[in-house]
């Protein structure tokens, strides 16, 4: 996957994966061990993306293409695409049969921007959403929860089940932000009604005002949705030094938030959680915030914070407004 390579000065650069594995490797930690990934079949990424996109997308392997001012694919973007998406698959399909207890797809192309015929954001197939359908048509599941806590909302992601019933959508976001998506009163439509929930957050957030939602807002509605398979959107783009995002969220604070979604699979789905790399680009604050939630899906007891600001009180306490009328348990 690090045949991606956007150009110089792209944030989303091959040096992102380059110093995870440099950091996992000169600090390992117990019990983790790597998986060989294995390509998406178009038929996976066509449960998502229309088939005209997917086919649009492999006739540019070996070329150098910019689907927008952001989103460049160059010779071996494609490959590592395909590479990106059948990677988080296999971490669904390694936790579902039991072969690991939890799994981190260390991923890029990211996805959770990527529309079902549209390359945006840095992406160019949803991995999360395709490994998501992936549970749901191979593995019979009718409750899939994905949180994603990427400092730009999945707006992707958000419209790939907007009207469904069997996945969970439950993003924290700075917002109004990139991709402009992620308004408070975006629950989902139809059957889908309820089971969209975005917390939108202004600038400047860190640890204490991401983890207020814990209690507030991701275990009660978890508790209530009861998932078979929690699936996490691992952007780290809200770490306090990275270039892009505005935010000021530590690595402690990436692995109180993993903290939660490692309680909510034990509760409910023998420990069944898969997280999926989205943003991050500063390297070092990547790397940290990584290796804090590998060491959480290890058994590290997660930190907890308990400081959160006015603004995030008023924020979740909006967020709480919205989700009762769906969810009864939010906040209580």
């Amino acid at each position: 996957m690090v045949d991606h390579d956007p150009g110089d000065h792209h944030p989303e650069r091959p040096e992102r994966l380059s110093a995870l594995t440099r950091h996992l490797a000169a600090h390992p930690i117990d019990g983790a061990r790597p998986l060989t990934a294995k390509l998406a079949t178009r038929a996976q990424l066509q449960a998502i993306h229309h088939p005209a996109y997917v086919e649009q997308v492999v006739r540019l392997r070996g070329k150098r293409v910019r689907f927008d001012a952001d989103t460049v694919a160059c010779a071996g973007s494609v490959d590592a695409a395909f590479l990106a998406a059948g990677a988080t698959i296999q971490a669904v399909d390694a936790v579902m049969a039991g072969h690991a207890a939890n799994a981190f797809a260390l991923v890029r192309p990211p996805g959770h921007h990527a529309e079902a015929s549209r390359a945006m954001g840095f992406c160019l197939f949803n991995n999360v959403a395709v490994a998501a359908q992936h549970a749901v048509a191979a593995h019979g599941l009718t409750r899939v929860l994905i949180l994603d806590w990427d400092v730009h909302h999945g707006n992707g992601t958000q419209n790939a089940f907007y009207d469904r019933r069997d996945v969970l959508v439950i993003d924290a976001h700075r917002y109004p932000f990139f991709p402009g998506t992620g308004a408070l009163h975006d629950v989902g439509q139809g059957p889908g009604a309820g089971y969209n929930l975005n917390i939108p957050l202004p600038p400047g957030m860190g640890d204490d005002d991401y983890a207020l939602a814990i209690p507030e807002l991701l275990i009660p509605i978890a508790d209530a949705f009861r998932p078979e398979l929690v699936l996490v959107s691992a952007g780290f783009d809200a770490h306090r030094a990275d270039p892009l995002g505005g935010m000021r969220v530590s690595a402690e604070g990436f692995a109180a938030l993993c903290g939660a979604a490692y309680q909510i699979a034990a509760a409910h789905c023998g420990g069944r959680l898969a997280l999926v790399l989205e943003g991050g680009y500063d390297l070092e604050g990547l790397a940290r915030s990584v290796h804090a939630c590998v060491g959480v899906m290890r058994g590290a007891t997660p930190p907890e914070f308990h400081a959160p600001s006015s603004t995030a009180v008023r924020m979740t306490k909006d967020a709480q407004l919205v989700a009762r009328r769906y969810w009864k348990q939010a906040g209580h």
